[in-house]
Order: C-alpha cells, then structure tokens, then sequence
C-alpha cells in the first residue's frame, strides 16, 4: 500500500511570511514617503545653482565686452541671463533691502521658490 504525501506550506508557514512582508513595509513606507519633497527641493535647488551660475556668468562676460550678456540690476533680472528664461511655475524673491543694485554689487540673498521649496542663490549687479 502506497501513501501519497502532500506537498505544499502549513498555515503558519505562510501567516509568518505575511507577517514578515508586514513589518517590512511598514518600515520602508515612511522612507519612500520623503521622496517626494526631497525631488522639488532638489528641483528648486537646482535651479537656484543655475541662476547663480547665470549670474557669474553674465558678469564676466559683460566685464569683458560691455555689449555681450545682459544688464542685471535686480535678483529677478538674473532670469533673463539664464539660457531658456525661468521654468514655468518658479518665482524669484528680492531681498528686503539692496534691490534693484549697483554694478559691481554681489547681493546673496536672492531666492528662488517652487513647489512650496525655497532656495537661496547669488546675483552680481552689472
């Protein structure tokens, strides 16, 4: 006489392997969760690197040839020094004092804003 055994996973093997994939979850989630805001403050912080790389930029080249580059006398005005303009949906902030600048003035407190992310940049005046 010839018993056939069943093959497979008892009911407690298969409740500890939910359990398991439970508690793993629950730690990773909060950890994929903080994504999000750390992409837009990347994003801003991106583009607030790119306007003060614009800025410093456009300050040598107007300091080499007057008639290269732009005329910057605000924090927003590094905008138009920045190849393709400000993306959509970014805002520049002026500083409470020195806006608009002289030539020659480096004002650091410039900001850019997107997404509820703020970040700061450097402009030079020409």
């Amino acid at each position: 006489m010839n018993k056939s055994q069943q093959a497979g996973f008892t009911l407690i093997e298969l409740v500890m392997v939910i359990v398991i994939l439970g508690v793993l979850a629950a730690v990773a989630l909060p950890k994929f969760v903080t994504v999000d805001d750390d992409a837009k403050q990347a994003a801003v912080n991106g583009v607030a690197g790119a306007l003060s790389s614009a800025s410093a930029i456009n300050y040598a080249s107007r300091k080499a040839n007057s008639s290269k580059g732009v005329a910057v006398t605000t924090c927003a005005g590094v905008a138009s020094a920045l190849q393709g303009g400000l993306p959509s949906g970014y805002s520049i902030t002026e500083p409470a004092s020195g806006s608009p600048f002289a030539a020659d003035v480096t004002i650091t407190n410039c900001s850019v804003t997107a997404n509820g992310k703020t970040a700061p940049f450097t402009a030079t005046g020409i």
